[in-house]
């Protein structure tokens, strides 16, 4: 009898401890983790950190950063889209999550994630040296356009977002983008240092990775990819204004696995909604040049659902498509 006793007693705590209602009631009760799909002291891990710092404070109890490099992202964003959805696992997902599918890097989109806010949009400028002859966007273009040799270009790997913003920009123009060739990089700041050599003609990189050597008088900004002039350099214009219709950022933002409880969501939501309205959020991403986009969930997906629709038809010009 005792042991029929003990049994049903061992059972009811079982019971207990596996309640989802009270699993939720319980939430936070032990470690979160913010996986993050880019190496270490990029800037994506820079503002994983910065939101697990502030997570932690709010929520008082530990949150880890997780990298999980590789793929061109596919690894970390894969390792949240199957991660047990009790909120103890968010995503730093970037822009790449936007293109990866169509280009045969991974199957996910983001319909596999509960998208929790966006908090970061930077522009793509095109950038030249100081002493370039060109000195505006509408001379470097008329270049590519009727040139005898084409002109160099770089940024990133091939395939990488700023080589396709650099071919949505020459086909907005009406520029065949094969009359630049573009030269692959490990990321913008080979590609810069490329570019003060001497051994490329420009680079379409984000305005943040550009400034300070703008700012230094080494280069010259000549046009900037978005709706908007940045708030930094307004004397400079954007595409659209000079008749180019064409837009392209890189952002950045927080997701949960799918199928995550609304309660949990909610209770996350909350916070981080809190942090992007902080001071100390703002000093963060002015400290380190990111321009501050916040968006809650439904104006995310609807965001990420223009994002994909964007992506996709530029992907397949340039023949990423897989």
């Amino acid at each position: 009898m005792l042991t029929v006793c003990c049994t049903l007693a061992g059972l009811a705590i079982l019971g207990c401890s596996t309640d989802p209602q009270a699993a939720i009631d319980n939430y936070p009760n032990k470690t979160i983790t913010i996986v993050c799909p880019w190496s270490a002291g990029g800037g994506t891990d820079q503002c994983s950190r910065f939101w697990a710092d502030q997570l932690h404070q709010r929520l008082e109890t530990p949150v880890v950063v997780m990298n999980r490099e590789g793929g061109s992202g596919a690894i970390g964003h894969s390792a949240v889209a199957r991660a047990r959805p009790d909120g103890y696992t968010l995503g730093a997902i970037t822009v790449e999550l936007s293109m990866m599918k169509q280009m045969g890097i991974s199957d996910l989109t983001f319909r596999d994630y509960d998208p929790l806010l966006q908090y970061n949009a930077d522009s793509a400028a095109l950038v030249v040296r100081s002493d370039a002859p060109w000195k505006t966007a509408e001379e470097f273009l008329e270049e590519v356009r009727t040139g005898d040799t084409p002109l160099k270009m770089s940024g990133t790997a091939s395939g990488g977002i700023w080589d396709l913003a650099r071919v949505g920009m020459l086909h907005a123009a009406g520029i065949d983008p094969d009359r630049v060739t573009w030269v692959p990089s490990k990321g913008s700041a080979p590609a810069r240092t490329q570019l003060l050599g001497g051994h490329i003609d420009a680079v379409v990189v984000s305005v943040p990775e550009a400034k300070p050597q703008i700012d230094a008088g080494e280069l010259r900004l000549l046009a900037v990819m978005d709706d908007e002039r940045h708030v930094d350099f307004p004397e400079v214009p954007t595409l659209k204004e000079l008749g180019i219709d064409w837009s392209a950022v890189g952002w950045r933002g927080l997701a949960l696995p799918k199928e995550t409880p609304p309660e949990i969501s909610a209770k996350l939501l909350a916070q981080a909604e809190e942090i992007a309205a902080s001071e100390e959020f703002l000093e963060f991403m002015k400290l380190n040049g990111f321009a501050v986009k916040v968006r809650g969930p439904e104006e995310f997906k609807e965001f990420l659902t223009e994002q994909e629709a964007l992506w996709t038809p530029v992907i397949e010009m340039a023949g990423y498509h897989k």
